[in-house]
């Protein structure tokens, strides 16, 4: 399995950008898929979530409401749409496959992961 990011860029505060991943091989509609950041000296943390059929989807409480997450099967993508984007949303956003585990929010539950792509929102 190959997840590949992109979308990422520079963007001012209040702006939007739209994150795609698109994956290799023949089960990824088997597969719950998130995306996942990681600011400079920060842990890894959770953003969002998507089930196999993209029925049921889960958010950070700090992107909640801000950030949409959608999936196209026939296509082999996953998507992150960032609307009002704060400065403190500066990361590098990770797409990953979910394994399957207790907690989506844990990033120690996805197994594959793309190689990241940098979103900076400026203030």
């Amino acid at each position: 399995v190959q997840l590949q990011a992109s979308g990422g860029g520079l963007v001012q505060a209040g702006g939007s950008l739209r994150l795609s991943c698109a994956a290799s091989g023949r089960t990824f509609s088997r597969y719950d898929m998130g995306w996942l950041r990681q600011a400079p000296g920060k842990e890894r943390e959770f953003v969002a979530a998507i089930s196999w059929n993209g029925g049921i989807t889960y958010y950070a409480d700090s992107v909640k409401d801000r950030f949409t997450i959608s999936r196209d099967n026939a296509k082999n993508q996953v998507y992150l749409q960032m609307n009002s984007l704060k400065p403190e949303d500066t990361a590098v956003y990770y797409c990953a496959r979910y394994r399957g585990g207790l907690d989506k929010s844990h990033a120690s539950e996805y197994d594959y992961w793309g190689q990241g792509t940098l979103v900076t929102v400026s203030s």
